[in-house]
């Protein structure tokens, strides 16, 4: 979904980029008494994951070792996680994220949502192919086997990677759509909940916005003001979220790391995913919406939640 989207990554790839001075860097950090981590912070958070993935590469080269497995055993919390999680090449890192998230007693929807409902039909095939590899099993499957009625409809049609990505607006199919959606809902009693699936999964971004902007004209309010009030549970959400990321992308994933960290005590492998992989794609844009919905920055929702090192390679790779 990433179609008319402005970039703005924090994380770059380095310039000046050579894997194997970085290898050395990192093995001496680790070797003998005590842990460099501000080396390791300042090799790995000015990276970007493909040039990690190399330092690895040169790493097992020179020395024989896993990097990964090295790292592991130096570091640990919370640290240790978001160390891994740089790591880690981004379609496998996502295949274990939503693995994780079914697995075990009940399932953690959110985790579902945030992926499922915001890539792009190229990073879902991605995935999708990562998650069969490392576990024997083919995604829809899986979120077949762990959601059920309205939502796992919504994840298998997510799955399936099929959004039409071109960037062609037809106002007449719009006004055709938004008064579908109308009739499945508000005029309905009871919901038809496969109009919203089908609008919903299929169409373009910038067709979406245009049956957005059809819906509140017949209505006279919103597409997420008539989800909130026909939907609830955990199809409301996904919903919502690919409405949200439909309107105001950066501003979905600002709303997803201010919940990371409100309240009591962090969500910290929330908080990892979001900062890890959104750093690399729109992180400066999800900053400028987390400091206009929230007026606070991010940075210093951060320092005001995390210590140590890392909050500092947290820091490090939104700035």
């Amino acid at each position: 979904m990433s179609y008319g989207y402005q970039l703005s990554p924090t994380v770059v790839p380095s310039s000046d980029f050579d894997p194997r001075t970085d290898a050395e860097v990192l093995r001496k950090a680790m070797k003998g008494f005590g842990t460099d981590e501000k080396a390791i912070i300042g090799v790995l958070s000015y990276r970007n994951n493909m040039q990690r993935q190399e330092i690895a590469v040169q790493f097992k080269t020179l020395y024989g070792k896993d990097l990964i497995k090295d790292l592991k055993s130096e570091l640990s919390g919370n640290f240790e996680d978001l160390v891994v999680a740089m790591m880690t090449p981004l379609p496998q890192y996502y295949a274990k994220e939503l693995h994780d998230a079914m697995s075990g007693i009940g399932t953690e929807e959110c985790v579902l949502i945030e992926v499922m409902c915001t890539m792009s039909n190229h990073e879902i095939r991605v995935i999708r192919q990562a998650y069969e590899t490392m576990y024997g099993q083919s995604l829809e499957d899986a979120l077949r086997d762990d959601t059920s009625g309205n939502f796992k409809r919504l994840m298998v049609s997510l799955s399936c990677g099929n959004r039409d990505e071109s960037f062609d607006v037809n106002p007449a199919a719009a006004a055709e759509d938004a008064r579908r959606l109308l009739q499945a809902g508000e005029l309905q009693f009871g919901t038809d909940e496969s109009v919203f699936n089908e609008i919903l999964v299929q169409r373009n971004i910038p067709q979406l916005k245009q049956i957005f902007l059809e819906y509140q004209n017949i209505t006279g309010h919103t597409i997420h003001d008539a989800l909130e009030n026909e939907f609830s549970g955990d199809i409301k959400k996904g919903l919502l979220a690919i409405v949200k990321c439909v309107g105001n992308r950066a501003g979905f994933f600002a709303e997803q790391l201010y919940k990371s960290m409100k309240g009591m005590g962090t969500d910290d492998r929330r908080l990892i995913r979001l900062v890890v992989t959104r750093s690399e794609i729109d992180m400066g844009e999800i900053k400028q919406e987390f400091s206009r919905i929230y007026g606070q920055s991010l940075e210093d929702f951060i320092s005001g939640d995390c210590s140590g090192h890392y909050k500092k390679c947290l820091l490090a790779l939104i700035s």
